[in-house]
């Protein structure tokens, strides 16, 4: 554990010591609160579902793309310069390389989610606010944020190019974002299998204050699974 800890420390020093960490976070506060705030006053009542609820303009959309721009240099770049043969040939083992990146990367979005605290605090001293949908639709949208993230570090790790890493992560986050409306155009015996699939489908219901351990599974699952894949392709390539 201290090892995976070493390199969420490590991880997490080169995203402050830079720009990145700065851009990414003033970035997604700016652009996430006018989503949010510029119909707020229209629909008139303190209501934050707008904000975890998944549609083309929301935060969660924004989440799409973000998750893939974090995470595409994080085994890519390593695999360009050369220096993961260095990090891997050393007595860390390749499962503690992936969740240390991994970690790193879900705590720049955390910090990003926590400083938006400050949009249900605003909201709640205009009218009286539900709490309870607020605080399950933060735990959606965390475990949202952490099943993209694993998808984009497995992209990530299966080419030393960012760009391809990037927009294979930005394809396979959108295509599992978008397939949640594909239900209402297919036949009804297939839309419970494209609402299992979909990430936004998960996420809408805890955005309504629901938190059903059937989502939460689907979310760890996704994560698991990515997570798992992307050190067994680290593992073949010193195998």
């Amino acid at each position: 554990m201290r090892k995976v800890l070493a390199i969420t420390q490590r991880e997490l020093h080169s995203y402050f010591d830079s720009p990145v960490a700065y851009i990414v976070l003033v970035t997604f506060l700016a652009i996430a609160g006018w989503m949010y705030f510029s119909p707020l006053f229209l629909m008139a009542r303190a209501d934050m579902r707008p904000f975890f609820a998944p549609s083309v303009f929301s935060p969660s959309m924004l989440l799409v793309i973000l998750a893939p721009a974090i995470t595409m240099r994080l085994i890519a770049e390593e695999r360009k310069s050369g220096t993961i043969e260095l990090l891997t040939t050393m007595p860390v083992r390749d499962g503690e390389v992936i969740v240390g990146k991994f970690l790193a990367a879900l705590g720049l979005i955390a910090a990003a989610l926590a400083l938006t605290l400050a949009y249900p605090i605003t909201v709640a001293s205009l009218g009286a606010l539900d709490w309870g949908p607020v605080i399950s639709g933060y735990l959606g949208l965390f475990l949202f944020s952490a099943a993209l993230l694993s998808i984009g570090i497995l992209c990530s790790t299966l080419t030393a190019n960012q760009i391809i890493a990037f927009i294979v992560a930005f394809i396979v986050s959108a295509s599992l974002y978008y397939v949640f409306w594909l239900q209402f155009f297919v036949p009804p015996l297939l839309a419970p299998l494209f609402q299992f699939v979909s990430v936004s489908f998960h996420l809408d219901n805890m955005a309504r204050g629901v938190i059903d351990t059937r989502d939460v599974f689907f979310y760890l699952s996704v994560t698991a699974a990515s997570l798992l894949l992307a050190v067994r392709a680290l593992e073949a390539r010193h195998a």
